[in-house]
């Protein structure tokens, strides 16, 4: 029987690991067991000894802080020392910046459900609301898309002064400095709105208020600083752009060649104390029109006049625009999305030290300011953005699915067709969901570094994909640029908001598990606080407590996810319906399963993982997918478990879950030892793959879902512009789709009076007037159907152009030959009859 004493303490230690009991429970428990199968007589007394002094000498160690410290914890810490990755000063600014919020629960392997589904998801205020129905709707009333992007490649003055007069340029701004003051989620809602129908705008909205000078200050300028300019900047009197990349300094903005010189120099006619800048600067929204420059610099004071520290650090910057030795106005052309875009060069430019933000107290901590930022702003501007861009896809591309006809049926009804159109919802319902969720962790008081860039980086991607297979869906109509085409621009800008605010390429490989690895883990970032500790008992001690915390959560990890893998997830305790629970515990699977396979990862591969990108990237996909599928599953709750969503909520979810299976496995497979491998694969996935991508009747559902008018489509979509106006062809649209649906009864009414013989006529209108005669249709029917027919013409209609406008093009300077340009050196000359760039390009 003493095979048995063995497997009940092997079930002790499963359910110790699964159900997190502490180390002493785990041990008192063991040992009662042992000492009933003694006292019973289930085993001898010999082999009841044998087995108890076993278990003695792995629990005693365990269990007796100085020998554990001593002879298990003290080897370990030298081991950790050498193995511990040196993090540069751009890693641990980072890492110091943000919170850790929902993501944390992930990273532990035990996500508490119940927490994150009571947290209250505040709504947008009363005046929150009426801006949004007010003067956002008004602008958007405004804005002609192709006279903005072809014509005048800039917005006309009625809409910058619209802009100004209601505070477009202030919204989070207090209003004690005479901004909106707006919550992120109001924020987040005019983006959202806003981008969906021009970059041009939003990008003009979204730079003020995320990067740029104005939260800057907020957080860290001085009092005559915010006095001064925040009122100003709220109101539009002044126009801010900020400058941080350069030709040389992209990714790795800490390595900054722009420089400035601590120095005497003349400013409004007094020699003062300051600084002399040089910087080259590039891509920089809304540098041509700003008035007011924000710039990230590297401070030296090889004199020493204001310390014996020559080296001060990156510093910030306020720079009025007619400084003398500031170059700024020329533009970049974006991909023919012409927003303010363009070049800032400086020479020789003196400022006096009080326009440094935050004055001589914050110089050297410019790093640290722009990541505390960012990751504020981050979590906002491009997941709206992007969100808003799906949105507006998912409505259109919905409309014109199911008004666009071949084959005397809608194409939204081909099968081809909906595997794209419920790609597109499903997206849009993930993109909404995760950048929702951050900018709600905003308002909550998070600065949410890591969410941020799973929002930015996935809300951009999802946008990307969406816009593809829209104008795969749209053939020509999305292909023929003009005024009728809603989808060229949106498709040709797609790559720049995958490239700014840290280019995705890296933000998957590099940030989102390279500082969630560290920030969110529960102990990492104790262990290495513990090595750094300069008391060598308190190393000791600290790193003791953070070590066999570490051990015992991964081992549980490991024990907790082929448990549930094992029970197909059946042993996790979760909320839910009858149809979602089984959502949460897939979810509460793949978590522990993530959160094991991130510490065998930094395990085997030590301080080299971080240069592991391939292994980061896809343990990144992991851990944004779980991030994604809970804030799907938040959205879902918050909205009352509407049962009309049920099967756009399965078609992210799946989605999701593939993808997290895949990542998974892909890291399995990279490992490099083949026995790990094995090893893990069967910890993991203990009966395999299991997870399919969402099928083919589900694709069936959620496409019908998007063109068919209906409370999903309008949650869906909620937030979108969608006036029918003229020069709007989308609200043109979604007037005239219930229309189309409720004459399709007609048109097939028609084919089968065709067929048979009793409809004639080659056109449209002689083949209604035969109708008419025949008596197959009524009179309001005929009429009817008539006008629809007009309409959907007018929707599949693209444009054309007389070719000498063609021909004519956009006048603009190309960046091979900038009169400055160190590449060239030479300038552009245009006709005498051309605008000068100043006139073409002013505010």
């Amino acid at each position: 029987m003493t095979g048995l004493l063995i497997i009940t303490l092997l079930f002790v230690a499963i359910a110790a690991a699964h159900l997190s009991w502490g180390l002493r429970q785990w041990t008192w428990i063991s040992a009662a067991a042992i000492a009933a199968f003694g006292i019973f007589g289930i085993t001898s007394w010999g082999s009841t000894i044998i087995v108890a002094l076993v278990y003695a000498a792995i629990a005693a160690p365990l269990n007796l802080p100085q020998i554990r410290k001593t002879y298990l914890t003290l080897p370990i810490l030298k081991i950790y020392q050498k193995m511990l990755p040196q993090l540069s000063e751009t890693e641990k600014v980072a890492l110091d910046a943000g919170t850790v919020g929902w993501e944390g629960d992930l990273f532990s392997g035990r996500p508490r459900w119940n927490q994150l589904l009571r947290k209250r998801t505040p709504e947008l205020t009363v005046e929150e609301k009426a801006f949004i129905d007010g003067p956002l709707e008004e602008l958007c009333d405004m804005v002609d898309t192709w006279d903005i992007s072809h014509s005048r490649a800039d917005l006309p003055e009625e809409i910058w002064n619209h802009l100004k007069v209601h505070g477009f340029f202030g919204l989070v701004i207090p209003k004690e400095y005479g901004g909106n003051g707006f919550s992120a989620l109001a924020h987040r809602a005019v983006l959202q709105k806003v981008s969906g129908l021009s970059a041009e705008v939003s990008s003009s909205i979204a730079v003020p208020n995320s990067l740029g000078p104005a939260e800057l200050i907020l957080h860290y300028g001085t009092e005559e600083q915010k006095n001064y300019y925040l009122p100003r900047l709220a109101k539009g009197k002044e126009i801010p752009c900020f400058g941080l990349t350069g030709p040389t300094a992209g990714s790795d903005a800490t390595s900054i060649p722009d420089h400035g010189i601590v120095c005497k120099g003349q400013w409004e006619g007094e020699e003062v104390l300051g600084v002399r800048l040089n910087f080259d600067k590039r891509y920089i929204t809304l540098a041509p029109v700003a008035t007011v420059i924000g710039l990230a610099f590297r401070m030296y004071d090889p004199d020493q006049l204001l310390g014996d520290k020559e080296d001060i650090g990156i510093s910030l910057a306020l720079i009025p625009r007619d400084t003398e030795g500031v170059d700024v106005g020329n533009r970049h052309l974006p991909l023919n999305v012409p927003f303010q875009n363009g070049p800032i060069r400086g020479k020789d430019v003196f400022i006096p030290l009080s326009a440094l933000i935050g004055g001589t107290s914050m110089m050297g901590q410019g790093w640290r300011m722009l990541v505390e930022c960012l990751s504020v702003g981050r979590a906002i501007s491009l997941p709206s953005c992007g969100t808003g861009a799906a949105k507006m896809v998912s409505l259109a591309t919905g409309s014109y699915a199911r008004i666009r006809k071949q084959f005397n049926m809608p194409i939204g009804r081909f099968e081809g067709v909906e595997e794209a159109l419920a790609r597109i919802a499903g997206l849009t319902y993930a993109a909404s969901a995760v950048s929702k969720m951050t900018a709600v962790a905003v308002d909550q008081g998070e600065k949410p570094s890591v969410p941020s860039a799973i929002a930015k980086y996935h809300a951009t991607e999802y946008a990307r994909t969406a816009i593809t297979d829209s104008m795969d869906i749209h053939g020509g109509k999305g292909i023929i640029m003009g005024p009728g085409n809603y989808l060229g621009r949106a498709w040709q800008g797609a790559p720049i908001w995958i490239t700014v605010e840290g280019a995705n390429i890296l933000t998957r490989s590099m940030m989102i598990f390279g500082q969630g690895a560290i920030r969110c883990h529960p102990y990492v970032l104790k262990q290495m606080a513990a090595v750094n500790q300069s008391d060598k008992r308190k190393r000791l001690n600290d790193f003791d407590k953070a070590l066999w915390g570490h051990i015992g959560l991964s081992v549980g990890n490991a024990v907790r996810s082929m448990v549930l893998g094992l029970s197909f997830s059946r042993f996790a305790a979760v909320p839910g319906d009858r149809r979602t629970r089984r959502y949460y515990r897939k979810l509460s699977r793949y978590s522990s399963a993530f959160a094991f396979l991130a510490d065998v990862c930094m395990l085997t591969f030590g301080g080299k993982l971080k240069q592991k990108e391939y292994i980061s990237a896809r343990l990144a996909d992991v851990l944004s997918q779980l991030y994604i599928s809970s804030a799907m599953l938040k959205r879902f709750e918050d909205q009352g478990r509407p049962a009309a969503d049920q099967a756009i909520l399965a078609w992210a979810f799946h989605d999701s879950i593939y993808r997290m299976q895949e990542a998974l496995r892909g890291v399995i497979d990279n490992l490099p030892n083949p026995v790990m491998r094995l090893g893990l694969s069967a910890i993991i996935f203990p009966f395999g793959k299991r997870e399919r991508k969402p099928n083919d009747r589900l694709n069936h559902k959620v496409a019908q879902l998007l063109i068919n008018p209906g409370e999903t489509r309008d949650r869906l979509t909620d937030g979108t512009y969608s006036a029918n106006r003229e020069g709007h062809l989308i609200g043109f649209m979604e007037d005239l789709l219930p229309r189309v649906i409720a004459a399709e009864p007609l048109e097939r009414k028609m084919l089968k009076a065709q067929r048979s013989g009793q409809v004639t006529g080659l056109s449209s209108d002689e083949q209604l007037d035969s109708a008419l005669a025949a008596g197959v249709l009524t009179e309001t029917e005929t009429e009817m159907l008539r006008q629809v027919r007009a309409d959907t013409f007018k929707v599949i209609s693209v444009d054309d152009f007389p070719a000498e406008e063609l021909r004519s093009g956009l006048r603009y300077r190309a960046a091979d030959t900038l009169e400055n340009n160190p590449a060239t050196g030479k300038a552009a000359i245009g006709d005498d009859d051309s605008a000068s760039n100043d006139d073409r390009h002013a505010a």
